[in-house]
């Protein structure tokens, strides 16, 4: 009995994180890491013009921007649960010749630069594009350099941190949940949709908010297929691209915007990414 009341304490303690000083060889880089991410963002801060912003932040152009990034960002993230939520679930549950493959290409845009994607859907969607080509012969629809194509280059960006998600709490979910739902006469879908997607819904929500931040902040394939034109297509990272060249202190002004939806983000995702101390 003493020795398996003195088991727990022994696993707790092998799994408390070590109290130790940290040896200066390890200290010094990781100090000097801290700094090279934390610097660059406190330099932002120190140099904003708090003053002014108010002004910046309410002019039509900024408002512009602000209200296209949203509505991109969400149309994009919708996209990419109607699309990419049954895409992880196939790659998750289903074996099938080629799986391995399909889950390198889905994942591509995660390293894919995103200059490289535009052009890619440039190729694809462009109006003589492989299916562009198609699509304005025969429904006379474009997508280039419009706010469609903002939103389907931001879902190109951003879709792959979806699938990522939702496949990896697919994976650990109980499929027994799912079979125990067959065996009552349920059918494949009912089951994936009464059963799987409640079991997965955390796994979801984390994934389409990782969805719309990527979206949000997608510059390289937004301006190299959808350009940078205002109140159509400029979205804010175009925004503070175009302010950098002639006016500093909105761009300023516009990435302290986007850095504070970014600390948003990741505060709503602490829970789920990041351990209790």
């Amino acid at each position: 009995m003493e020795k398996d009341a003195a088991a727990p304490r022994a696993t707790a303690r092998r799994s408390r994180p070590l109290s130790r000083g940290a040896p200066p060889a390890l200290l010094v880089p990781a100090l000097i890491g801290v700094a090279f991410l934390v610097l660059p963002l406190a330099a932002l801060l120190v140099r904003a013009p708090w003053r002014s912003m108010p002004e910046l932040l309410t002019s039509t152009e900024v408002w512009q921007a602000l209200r296209l990034s949203l509505v991109c960002a969400t149309a994009a993230t919708a996209v990419s649960l109607v699309v990419g939520v049954p895409l992880a679930w196939l790659l998750a549950r289903v074996e099938f010749p080629g799986r391995r493959l399909v889950r390198a290409l889905v994942t591509l845009p995660l390293v894919l630069p995103p200059v490289v994607g535009g052009v890619a859907l440039l190729m694809a969607l462009g109006r003589n594009g492989v299916v562009g080509r198609l699509l304005d012969d025969w429904f006379g629809v474009t997508l280039p350099f419009t706010t469609a194509g903002v939103v389907v280059a931001e879902a190109f960006v951003a879709m792959p941190f979806l699938v990522i998600s939702v496949e990896g709490t697919l994976r650990a979910a109980d499929p027994r949940y799912e079979e125990a739902a067959a065996t009552l006469g349920a059918s494949r879908f009912t089951a994936f949709r009464r059963v799987t997607l409640p079991l997965v819904a955390p796994g979801i929500a984390a994934g389409a908010v990782l969805a719309w931040a990527r979206a949000l902040g997608e510059f390289g394939a937004t301006i190299t297929f959808a350009g940078n034109f205002p109140g159509r297509t400029q979205t804010m990272p175009l925004a503070v691209y175009l302010a950098l060249q002639n006016d500093p202190e909105a761009a300023i002004a516009l990435s302290l915007v986007l850095l504070a939806v970014s600390v948003a983000v990741l505060a709503g995702l602490r829970d789920r990414w990041m351990t209790a101390s």
